[in-house]
């Protein structure tokens, strides 16, 4: 284990702090127009009638687009597969870029207007006429799955998505062996947990510019991505036209967290428009079409049972859960809550036996996507909050529980019930390190200075597991121009984890050159390079791994141009320290010169190939590990909260960059408060967004995060990818939400706390605390 890691600057942040960014909104195309979108006011409908006239003959109207202008695109939908329960595959309704007579949710798209100007646009818009006849509605998934509950999809019958158990156990073993082992618990503790569904609420709300190039037939998206080349593949799939047609761009991204990586109704809308009209259209969401339609998050009711022996070992767990996917099903939609969720289980502890079923469901809501985590939040709070209900069942202290189940090194690799092989780490050590800097020997006298002043302390636990990398395969290119510089191209698009800084770092390191000699590029399909892209928590392993194995590949094609130059063995020729040499003397040339060679070879037809390469890469599965320690201190006369410490162990593996590393953590745990105590996407029943600006949608600000943030990396290197690393960007957000509200859980007295549930409002609260008061202390 070694706790010491470099902490360059980032090189990405000056541009940035002085203004000079250049996201989505910032370019302007020539003779560019603006579009605006009509959108559906009610959750379920049948369009009776569509007027457009109108709207037409408005001042500044290019165009007046409706589904009727997009016939023969393809559905919007494409899921990444997931296995069903018997074999069954996923339901995936299809999803046009603009309402084809139906309405499934509010603020579905159901026409666009072309203009000179995105005013000009916007005033045509309001000319549209619409009669609806509006249908009943159901926003709750559980309610969506009754008999009776009104059905959004004739092919998904109970508006199931997707019925989905892990492991697969396709003869009933595992269903068996679970079954037998609660039967024969001595203790077992259940709990139901609700994680309430989120909005995204990027600092940039997307923007896209779409045109379309008559001479060659290549469409170009500028648009806001976590993967150019994946955004491309989808892009040209709805649209029937080739890849290499398909050119898609992205510059700055002020937000992303996984409700970037999919296509959105409005780009087909704006390609098709380009074509048409022979000119670039832009359009730049608003802040209220955002929470309309942008991918939202999470909301996932779960019942969890954990079954326990005399002594307090974990012997079996037991979960159900139910998924609101909302209307459509997005790309990750139905994989979040399922695989990403399932594979979670049983974190850093011991369970022989572990069983998850999971159903998708439909509702009259925007459809629901990844979020920063993507079901490792998700299946961490259930596991820490059943850790403590099961400290409660046995009488046995929630430390000595954990501790008493951890997994220990000597038990590495580690095969869990899901199936997963933990190969690296120390979750004892990691553990211990957590409580020491949350000095959890000292809260009692905490608690008592704070009850002295007529406030309630309570102190949270949280351990925590995440699985990275593994599939989809990860691309990079490096390339020599000929000016002494190394091109390096992904597929990965930075959206904030300082891929210019990293990745220069890692290329640098592995061919022993000057890192100021290292441009790193990204964000343009035409650099060639598969990627499919910035999410997961993968960047640094699977680009990374990707850039390794490139220049490993780079090496050896240096060789045999290196022995022509030097007229010696490719055998005997050695690199290091930026040059080929002959082993045992002082005969070398450089690598740049070597690439200089090796250009003009391949131009005289001598060799088949310059040094530059393009290579794919497939990096194993990882799994980042931490435990997080929060604190609270609570009013109980207005229920007013503050978070007093927050403190975590974590472990990342090898870190490329402390620095970037601990702004991820510290990102991640302002996303998690954030949920726990603030934010909610609500529908009342009808379907309408209840929270569908800042003004109800709450967001945390810098007075709301703790005072100090204390955390400890530690390093303990995978072993399945060439650079040691594992996956930091969600690490935050996992160990955050039990974390908390284990705390306000411990604060409150009695069931009252126990049962609260996310998002803990100072309302919430305070009547959690009068109910203590009042004498529910079971």
């Amino acid at each position: 284990m070694t706790t010491v890691a470099p902490r360059q600057p980032r090189i990405e942040d000056e541009p940035l702090l002085k203004g000079k960014g250049r996201y989505t909104g910032d370019v302007r195309e020539s003779r560019q127009a603006a579009a605006a979108f009509l959108r559906a006011p009610v959750a379920s409908a049948t369009i009776r009638r569509l007027d457009t006239a109108a709207a037409q003959r408005a001042p500044g109207v290019l165009a007046v687009l409706t589904a009727a202008d997009l016939a023969g695109m393809g559905s919007l939908s494409h899921p990444i597969p997931v296995p069903g329960r018997n074999g069954s595959r996923i339901n995936a309704p299809r999803w046009p870029a603009l309402a084809e007579k139906r309405i499934v949710h509010v603020g579905q798209a159901v026409a666009a207007v072309v203009a000179e100007t995105p005013m000009q646009a916007q005033d045509a818009v309001e000319l549209i006429e619409v009669e609806y006849d509006e249908t009943p509605a159901v926003v709750d998934a559980r309610a969506a799955n009754e008999s009776g509950a009104p059905q959004l999809w004739t092919e998904a019958p109970g508006n199931v998505a997707l019925d989905f158990t892990w492991p697969m156990d396709k003869d009933g073993t595992n269903a068996q062996a679970v079954a037998r082992a609660f039967a024969e618990a001595p203790v077992v503790a259940r709990l139901s947990e609700r994680q309430q569904r989120v909005a995204g609420a990027t600092m940039e709300p997307r923007a896209a510019t779409g045109s379309f190039d008559p001479a060659t037939g290549e469409y170009t998206l500028r648009t806001v991505t976590q993967s150019v080349w994946l955004m491309a593949q989808h892009m040209a799939d709805i649209m029937s036209v080739k890849p290499e047609q398909m050119r898609v761009l992205t510059g700055d991204v002020g937000g992303a967290f996984g409700l970037r990586s999919t296509p959105y109704p409005e780009y087909v809308v704006l390609l098709l428009a380009a074509k048409r009209l022979g000119r670039p259209v832009h359009w730049a969401s608003s802040r209220s079409e955002a929470f309309l339609t942008d991918n939202q998050a999470r909301e996932i009711v779960m019942d969890g049972e954990l079954a326990l022996d005399r002594d307090g070992k974990f012997r079996a767990l037991r979960v159900k859960a139910v998924a609101n996917i909302g209307a459509f099903v997005c790309d990750a939609g139905p994989l979040t809550p399922t695989i990403n969720l399932a594979r979670c289980f049983p974190s850093v502890y011991r369970i022989p036996h572990v069983l998850a079923d999971v159903l998708c469901v439909f509702t009259n809501t925007a459809q629901v996507g990844p979020y920063r985590g993507a079901g490792r939040p998700e299946a961490n709070y259930l596991m820490e909050r059943l850790v403590e209900e099961a400290a409660r069942a046995t009488g046995i202290d929630a430390v000595t529980l954990r501790r008493r189940n951890l997994v220990t090194p000597a038990e590495l690799p580690y095969k869990s019930a899901m199936g997963t092989v933990y190969d690296s780490g120390d979750f004892p050590t990691v553990f211990d390190k957590a409580l020491e800097l949350a000095d959890l020997k000292g809260f009692p006298a905490r608690k008592q200075q704070s009850a002295a002043r007529g406030r309630l302390r309570g102190i949270g636990v949280s351990c925590f597991l995440e699985h990275s990398g593994a599939v989809p395969p990860e691309g990079a290119s490096i390339s020599f121009p000929g000016d002494g510089t190394v091109i390096v191209g992904l597929g990965a698009q930075a959206t904030g984890q300082g891929h210019l800084t990293v990745f220069r770092h890692v290329t640098a390191e592995k061919l022993s050159i000057d890192a100021a000699k290292i441009v790193v590029r990204e964000g343009d399909t035409r650099l060639g390079v598969e990627g499919h892209g910035t999410f997961a928590s993968r960047s640094a392993a699977a680009a990374g791994s990707a850039i390794f194995f490139t220049a490993d590949a780079v090496i050896e094609k240096g060789k045999k141009v290196a022995a022509q130059m030097l007229e010696a063995a490719e055998a005997d020729i050695v690199y290091r320290a930026g040059v080929f040499e002959i082993a045992g003397t002082d005969r070398r040339v450089s690598l740049f010169d070597v690439a200089k060679r090796a250009a003009g070879l391949k131009a005289k037809g001598e060799i088949a190939e310059p040094l530059d390469t393009n290579k794919v890469s497939q990096t194993p599965q990882h799994f980042p590990n931490g435990c997080h320690v929060a604190e609270v201190e609570i009013d109980p006369d207005t229920g007013a909260l503050d978070m007093v410490a927050y403190s975590g162990a974590d472990d990342s593996g090898r870190i490329l960059n402390a620095m970037i590393v601990e702004g991820q953590i510290h990102g991640g745990i302002a996303q998690g408060l954030g949920q726990v105590l603030l934010e909610n996407a609500l529908y009342d029943p009808s379907g309408q967004l209840l929270a569908g600006s800042f003004m109800d949608y709450a967001m945390p600000r810098a007075t709301d995060m703790p005072p100090r943030l204390a955390d400890a990396l530690l390093e303990f290197p995978c072993k399945t990818n060439p650079i040691g690393v594992k996956g930091v960007g969600e690490a935050g957000i996992t160990g955050a939400l039990a974390a908390i509200m284990n705390a306000i859980a411990d604060a409150i007295p009695g069931v009252a706390g126990r049962v609260l549930q996310m998002p803990a409002t100072p309302q919430k609260i305070w009547q959690a605390c009068q109910a203590a008061r009042s004498g529910g202390r079971t």
